[in-house]
């Protein structure tokens, strides 16, 4: 049986696990241990020399366990599976996924690089790069989903620092609004300002597609990034982040996560490991709940316009063109302006039944929120506006329940404003 032959889905409930080292445990357990026992003080020399790059792995030789901030069998079990939707090469997977976010920026920047990263973002990644890098000497700079290559460049050059880039941090579809960026637009800027001397990176938070429905290492990218809490996880009950790549840079990831200590834990990985195995099954659920949810907004009179990615009908726009080759699906996230203001938005959020009223995405239930006020109210008002995070907005993001009582919560929660 070999790894090429089968499909991602069928080789989450054994790859990487060897069940005759656990007694025959069908399932990966839980190695609730902070240490590992070496047989020889040799042994423990050779697996340190190896986690610390001292010297080249052995064609034939394993890296052995150290310690659980190095490695863990539950996190390199995980590791590995992870690898397989994206067809990259490793993977670190994180306590969260603003550490998985975090860890890249501060290995890939040092103080007078230039970061360039895309606009609408997740909040908290916002607040990251805008007041967290920016203390340490790092300069940022912004462009709007939707912008042209050549507009992005000239945002870059009216820096006075463009030869400083090093580094490039885009979320597409972007949170809130499911606005795109085009991947291989982004990789030809860093291979324009890359030299002998310095490569320019390319990071990609996926988190709004998954593993299943878009894969940006195949469009250029050298990372993608996600919170795994989201669909990985997909039953709000873990935190975590994960980063994919190629062995050379998630080398250096894993390198600052050993001394930032904030790798993902034995039960962590447990939990996701159990999480993949229906990952597949439950996203395409989301999606075919979420396109019938669409339609019903859509038509909605108390609706003003819906931004969802299947929407996108116009053939001949750069939108159209994006979503088409970087996506599978139009996914499970909805969000959309309701007619009035932060008033009726809050009428419609608090009759809610079903549906339930709290942040996050991509687990089993239903999750509504509000954007302005909630996972993006520190985000300047200036950029709000440009980003239509307006009072209006509700963001929805779909679960596994059946969609007519979704349809139905949603419109007596409605006809309540």
């Amino acid at each position: 049986m070999k790894k090429e032959n089968l499909k991602p889905e069928s080789l989450m409930m054994s790859y990487g696990y060897k069940p005759e080292l656990s007694q025959g445990a069908i399932k990966t357990p839980i190695f609730q241990t902070s240490t590992f026992v070496f047989e020889t003080a040799e042994e423990g020399k050779a697996f340190f020399e190896l986690a610390y790059g001292l010297r080249e792995q052995g064609a034939e030789e394993e890296p052995g366990l150290i310690y659980s901030r190095l490695n863990n069998p539950d996190l390199e079990i995980l590791e590995d599976r992870l690898t397989l939707w994206d067809k990259a090469e490793d993977g670190a997977v994180f306590e969260s996924g603003m550490a998985a976010i975090s860890t890249v920026l501060m290995e890939f920047l040092k103080p007078g690089d230039l970061l360039l990263y895309s606009s609408p973002v997740y909040g908290g990644t916002s607040y990251f790069i805008k007041n967290i890098l920016t203390q340490y000497g790092i300069e940022v700079v912004g462009f709007q989903a939707g912008q042209r290559k050549e507009e992005i460049v000239e945002i870059l050059k009216s820096t006075g620092k463009a030869d400083r880039l090093k580094h490039i941090h885009i979320e597409t579809p972007a949170n809130p609004t499911n606005a795109l960026v085009d991947i291989a637009m982004c990789k030809e800027i860093a291979e324009q300002y890359s030299t002998n001397d310095k490569q320019v990176t390319l990071a990609v938070d996926n988190t709004y597609m998954g593993p299943l429905w878009s894969h940006p290492l195949e469009h250029g990218a050298d990372l993608v990034i996600y919170s795994a809490t989201k669909y990985i996880g997909g039953h709000s009950d873990v935190i975590a982040g994960a980063c994919l790549g190629s062995k050379e840079l998630i080398k250096r990831v894993k390198g600052m996560r050993t001394f930032l200590g904030n790798m993902a834990g034995p039960w962590t990985g447990w939990l996701l490991m159990r999480s993949l195995e229906t990952l597949k099954a439950r996203m395409e659920l989301q999606a075919r709940n979420a396109e019938q949810i669409a339609n019903y907004l859509k038509k909605h009179p108390k609706v003003e316009h819906v931004y969802y990615l299947g929407f996108i009908e116009e053939k001949d726009t750069e939108n159209y063109r994006i979503y088409k080759k970087q996506y599978s699906s139009a996914g499970a996230m909805i969000s959309f302006d309701i007619k009035g203001g932060e008033r009726e938005a809050f009428l419609f959020l608090n009759n809610l039944k079903l549906i339930k009223l709290a942040v996050s995405l991509g687990s089993t239930e239903s999750l509504a929120e509000h954007p302005a006020t909630m996972t993006h109210i520190d985000v300047p008002e200036e950029d709000k506006k440009k980003n239509f995070i307006t009072e209006k907005l509700v963001r929805l993001s779909i679960g596994v329940e059946n969609h007519e009582d979704l349809i139905w919560d949603i419109g007596q929660a409605l006809d309540k404003v």
